[in-house]
């Protein structure tokens, strides 16, 4: 199969996407996705995105899937709901200012102020704070949320002086979370309102250069922690600072999220599989 795809990344996060309006690739297998996003055999990719005709009945203008490097589809991908809503702009001048999809995670919306793209992200949920893990036989407090998908969040004194792939992988598989599994996130505190942030993500098995969904849940649990003001910002390991916007009700729960950051285009090939 000739496959025509678009690459992009989001503050580091990487992704083939492809544009599957006519369903032409629906019958691409998890080994196809997971050969795609290999960074010796294919393209390269921690995930792929697929641009596709909303829901029956929906109001929205597509439906967004996205699947891990291992061929695995999940729920949602905060960087690259990013680039799937830059590259979903570029494809017709009908919605310029705003774009909305389905995910399997519920309709999202995205905006584009300056050079940056803002996603409307669903309300977290399942929120665990002071969890005590043993991790390597150490006690542990971690805290959890899903921002779309499951993160558990450890925040450290110095995210450079931790095994993020060892720690990462004891989290990500912990009997605390299974069977599905967490993405595992380690940040240290820069300032009132500022982390930096390391991601282990579930279906790369690996550290990736920045997690959106983890951007927002690191961002809540600091302000969990130490009540830091919305906006709060976030330095991930690609190098970017994102920004999370928030607001919390009466009754305690996050309300009108948002994940702003970069969303850039790279290259645009074909390549058969």
């Amino acid at each position: 199969m000739e496959i025509h795809f678009t690459k992009m990344n989001g503050a580091g996060n990487d992704f083939v996407v492809i544009d599957n309006r006519s369903g032409i690739y629906d019958d691409l297998t998890k080994e196809q996705i997971e050969r795609l996003c290999d960074r010796h055999r294919g393209v390269g990719a921690d995930g792929m995105l697929a641009i596709e005709q909303p829901v029956e009945g929906s109001s929205s203008q597509y439906r967004f899937r996205y699947y891990n490097a291992d061929g695995g589809e999940a729920e949602m991908c905060g960087n690259g709901a990013r680039c799937f809503a830059r590259f979903a702009r570029n494809l017709t001048t009908e919605f310029e200012d705003e774009i909305s999809f389905d995910t399997i995670a519920g309709p999202l919306v995205a905006t584009f102020p300056g050079e940056d793209v803002c996603i409307d992200m669903s309300d977290p949920f399942d929120i665990e704070s002071d969890i005590e893990l043993s991790l390597s036989g150490t006690p542990q407090t971690v805290h959890f949320m899903n921002t779309g998908v499951p993160h558990v969040v450890l925040p450290v004194a110095d995210v450079t002086a931790v095994d993020i792939v060892a720690v990462g992988r004891e989290l990500r598989f912990h009997e605390h979370f299974a069977p599905a599994g967490t993405n595992a996130n380690i940040h240290h505190v820069i300032e009132n309102g500022h982390i930096r942030l390391r991601t282990y993500e579930r279906g790369v098995e690996g550290e990736t250069l920045a997690c959106g969904t983890g951007v927002v849940a690191n961002a809540l649990v600091h302000h969990q922690l130490t009540g830091a003001a919305s906006p709060i910002a976030v330095d991930v390991q690609g190098g970017d600072t994102l920004k999370v916007e928030f607001e919390k009700d009466a009754d305690g729960n996050y309300r009108n999220v948002k994940l702003i950051g970069p969303a850039d285009f790279v290259f645009d090939g074909t390549i058969s599989i």
